[in-house]
This record gives C-alpha cells, sequence and structure tokens, in this order.
C-alpha cells in the first residue's frame, strides 16, 4: 500500500507487537500511524466510542457496561474510528469468522439509506473476462424481495468497475421448464427487473451454462435478453450455491478473485477470507479506496 501509494494504513494493536513484527521481517514502515487502542494514552478516545456505541445500541439490549466492552475489541474500535471520520474505510477479518467480523459494521456503520439487505460480491478473473458472483457472504435464503435487491446492488458496483453488467438469474431451471421454490423466486425476481430497469440486460431464471453458451440458448430460447453475448454478473438463490460455485471456481480453475466485496454498508468496510493473502488485501484495500472517493 505505501510503496504503491494506494492508501494511507492506520494499524491497529499492540504497537510494541507491531515494531518487533516489522523489525523481524526488516519492513520500514516510515511514519504510519499505529493506534494502540489499549494504551493509556487513548483511554479518552475508548471512553468516547463507548458513550457513542451505548447510544447507538442502548435500546437494542447494550448496556453501558457491554459498550464500554465491546469498543476495546479491534472490530469494533474500528468501525467506530470509521464511523466517526478518524478513517475512511475498514478492512479486517483475516483471523476472524465472518459473522464475528461483519456484525460491528452493521451495529455501527449500518446499512446505505434505502437498503434493506448488505450483501456480498466477488470478482473473478476468468478467460471469458470479469465475473461477478452474488450474494456469496451475507443473505442465507433471500426473498425475492431480496433477489431485486442484491441484484441492483451488484450492478451498481460492476458498473463501478466502468463494465456494462449482463446480468443471469440462476437456478435449476430454464424459463419455467421446471418449479420449485429457488426457481419460482428467481423467475418472479427476473420479472420484477425486467420491469423496474427495461434498459438493463438481464435474464433469468436459467441453468449456469446457458448463462455462457450463447449458441444453446439463441437455438433454444432466442427471446432471451442476453441475445449474442455471455453473462458477466452471476445471481444465485441463495448463501449455499453462490458460496460452492465460487470456491469450487477459484480451487479447481485456479481463478484469481477479488473480495468479498460488501455491498450496501453506509461506509466502506470489507471483511477478509479468513487467512487472506497480502495480494488480496491490497486489492480489497484498493477497492475500499475507489469506494472512498466515490458518493455512494
Amino acid at each position: 500500500m505505501l510503496d504503491e501509494g494506494i492508501a494511507k494504513p492506520i494499524l491497529l494493536g499492540s504497537r510494541e507487537k507491531i515494531q518487533a513484527i516489522c523489525k523481524e521481517n526488516h519492513l520500514d514502515l516510515g511514519n504510519t500511524e499505529i493506534m494502540d487502542f489499549k494504551h493509556a494514552e487513548n483511554a479518552d478516545l475508548v471512553a468516547e466510542f463507548a458513550e457513542l456505541f451505548y447510544e447507538k445500541r442502548k435500546r437494542r439490549g447494550v448496556t453501558r457496561w457491554e459498550a464500554n466492552k465491546q469498543v476495546r475489541k479491534s472490530n469494533y474500535f474500528a468501525a467506530m474510528m470509521l464511523e466517526t471520520n478518524r478513517a475512511d474505510g475498514v478492512i479486517s477479518g483475516l483471523t476472524k469468522n465472518y459473522p464475528e467480523s461483519i456484525r460491528p459494521a452493521l451495529q455501527i456503520i449500518g446499512k446505505q439509506k434505502g437498503v434493506n439487505k448488505v450483501s456480498g460480491m466477488y470478482l473473478l478473473l476468468s478467460n471469458k473476462g470479469p465475473l461477478f458472483f452474488s450474494d456469496t457472504t451475507v443473505n442465507f435464503e433471500p426473498s425475492v424481495e431480496d433477489i431485486v435487491e442484491i441484484t441492483e446492488l451488484t450492478a451498481k458496483a460492476v458498473k463501478r468497475f466502468n463494465i456494462i453488467p449482463r446480468i443471469a438469474l440462476l437456478s435449476y431451471s430454464n424459463f419455467g421448464s421446471a418449479d420449485g421454490a429457488d426457481a419460482i423466486k428467481m423467475r418472479q425476481a427476473t420479472q420484477i427487473l425486467q420491469e423496474k430497469h427495461p434498459d438493463w440486460i438481464i435474464e433469468g431464471e436459467m441453468q449456469a451454462h446457458l448463462a455462457f453458451d450463447k449458441e444453446l440458448r439463441q437455438q433454444n430460447y432466442p427471446f432471451a435478453a442476453l441475445g449474442n453475448e455471455t453473462a458477466n454478473t452471476l445471481i444465485f438463490p441463495n448463501l449455499s450455491a453462490a458460496n460452492i460455485a465460487y470456491n469450487l471456481l477459484k480451487e479447481a480453475a485456479d481463478i484469481e478473485y477479488v473480495g468479498p466485496i460488501l455491498l450496501g454498508l453506509g461506509k466502506p468496510t470489507h471483511i477478509l477470507q479468513l487467512g487472506a493473502s497480502v495480494r488480496e488485501i491490497v486489492n480489497m484495500v484498493a477497492i475500499a479506496v475507489v469506494e472512498a472517493q466515490s458518493p455512494q
């Protein structure tokens, strides 16, 4: 980040431990800010954050004692720094599970105005070009309305990459060939989205291979809005399908990926996959920087 001028990092943690790690690995972080939030010198800031968190959550069962305890955890402290404009973005989750990492952001930062469901998107850099998968991390069994909102958030995010989204809503059914809860859900979501956004390239419900096999699709379903194009944005009926699909692709096909990119939060916050590499962390920082400089 420093060498490439991507951002000015703020490191949360013990100053002594961070400096020892830098010495051991021959890293020169220059004048990078280290926020040792458990040090006595930051006691006033911790107290300020505890009071702010209490005010936000006091009608959700949080006491002052609990607020004081929570903001002493790195993810909560980081979210409070973002909320109070002491930072422009937060990247966390490297050593914690996803639900534990995302909870502080939802409680403190909250959702963008008008957004009901936060969702997660992965960008996979395939030999067919960039592919966007959603929702891969947050919503277990989204409703029709949730699918519509997830699709809209995903399309907006894809456009930020200067790419026109070509959207396929996936299922085990092709345009009504089979019924079942997921097929009907994706069919209804497609109809709503096509009515709301008649200028979008969006089609469904369809099996995954039809999103890419344009000859087979045109031969059997010539009415499909994708026409002679392949899809670049895939919307899944539930978390299991999306999560399994992207994990299989990135491992079995050895595809480079960026994500998960959180969509719908009020400020730039992203939760890394457990054990993310340096490259993956830097990619997510770059995403957060772009978001911090762009209107939501």
